[in-house]
């Protein structure tokens, strides 16, 4: 299956990095592993996680307060956007 992401999720990911990062050398780069992880996790079980509506998925990450929001395909998985879980829930709706 291929991963894309949009390039709202891009921006989302790479701001978060950036922020923490600031916050401590190196945390952002945990960040970004950590999501690496858990889209290796969503590609071994996509219907596993949270479903948010009937084409979108939320699979959180195991150390940061992080999800993963995702659409697929037998062919392809989306990455919608990496969402802080304290963030609005339904900032991202605009995007499918």
């Amino acid at each position: 299956m291929k991963v894309n992401f949009l390039r709202t999720a891009e921006i989302e990911l790479q701001e978060a990095v950036d922020y923490l990062n600031e916050q401590s050398e190196g945390l952002g780069y945990e960040l970004a592993n950590e999501v690496k992880r858990t889209i290796k996790r969503v590609l071994d079980f996509p219907d596993a996680w949270t479903s948010l509506s009937i084409n979108t998925r939320r699979a959180r990450t195991n150390k940061f307060p992080y999800g993963v929001l995702y659409s697929h395909t037998d062919d392809e998985l989306l990455i919608l956007g990496i969402m802080h879980l304290h963030r609005d829930p339904e900032y991202w709706k605009d995007r499918i």
